[in-house]
């Protein structure tokens, strides 16, 4: 008998929140066609500015995740990724999008009934890279109830202070900056900015029991790394447990596959799957 195979589907939902439809991509781990009647934890993995919801078809995420699995590397969850476009995954600071009323009112409560996923925080995960980093500890930051776990690679994370100022339509700016400007408000909000900064959400809120993990290059090419050292001087400050590394490179997609298996490690034993020997 031949062995089950992970598979991957890229379908779209509705939303009445943002007014138009959304795309997402799911990876099914090779035991979800086997056992109909068993239950998975989800990982809901966000792309970065410029990417979509098929980062991980294109990139060769999804081949290195499947060969994880048949490594037993990990254990077998779900993974989702959903279309951000250049939303930060959060509301807008002009409020026309708000994509984070989205992705906790519409998204998660439509992926956890369409497939076959385990109830509660400890089987919910949020991860990213660079403006799906900034975007996966935004939403566990302040939704520590919701999420049991967060990892993120290369966020993008930049003091308000580092910011330069900004409009939308203005001068030469490149279309990166425009973009950013569409979320955080033309001209440039500082202080939503500010507010919405998982360095500021981890200096207030309570984190207890959300599992941390996050890394970045030495050589970011934004800069992030500096963001990355200073929420992990936060994070012992307050004495939350969390798990950083910072290792030699760039901000790549290369850079984010070579460290990805490690945050998927660090979820599988968040959601209590254990790792078997390498």
């Amino acid at each position: 008998m031949p062995q089950a195979a992970a598979r991957g589907e890229c379908l779209s939902m509705p939303s009445r929140i943002l007014g138009h439809p959304v795309v997402y991509c799911v990876l099914l781990p090779p035991g979800y066609e086997v056992n109909r009647s068993r239950r998975y934890p989800v990982l809901y993995q966000l792309h970065g500015l410029g990417d979509n919801a098929q980062m991980l078809l294109r990139s060769g995420g999804f081949s290195l995740l499947q060969d994880v699995w048949e490594r037993r590397q990990a254990g077998e969850f779900i993974v989702v990724t959903p279309e951000g476009g250049a939303s930060f995954y959060i509301n807008s600071q002009d409020g026309r999008r708000r994509y984070e009323d989205f992705f906790l009112r519409e998204f998660l409560p439509f992926i956890e009934s369409r497939y076959r996923v385990r109830r509660g925080r400890n089987f919910r995960g949020v991860g990213g890279f660079s403006m799906g980093g900034y975007g996966a500890l935004h939403l566990a930051f302040s939704h520590p109830k919701l999420f049991g776990s967060v990892s993120a690679h290369s966020a993008a994370l930049i003091d308000a202070a580092k910011v330069p100022a900004m409009s939308v339509g203005q001068g030469p700016a490149p279309a990166n900056v425009q973009l950013l400007g569409d979320v955080f408000g033309s001209p440039f909000d500082r202080a939503f900015w500010e507010r919405n900064s998982p360095l500021t959400l981890a200096r207030r809120n309570d984190l207890a029991g959300l599992k941390i993990y996050f890394d970045c290059g030495a050589q970011d090419d934004y800069g992030f790394n500096v963001g990355a050292q200073e929420l992990d001087q936060v994070l012992t400050s307050r004495r939350v447990a969390h798990e950083f590394h910072l290792y030699p490179g760039g901000h790549t997609g290369a850079y984010f596959l070579e460290h990805w298996t490690a945050s998927l490690q660090f979820h599988s034993r968040a959601f209590g799957l254990g790792l078997s020997p390498q």
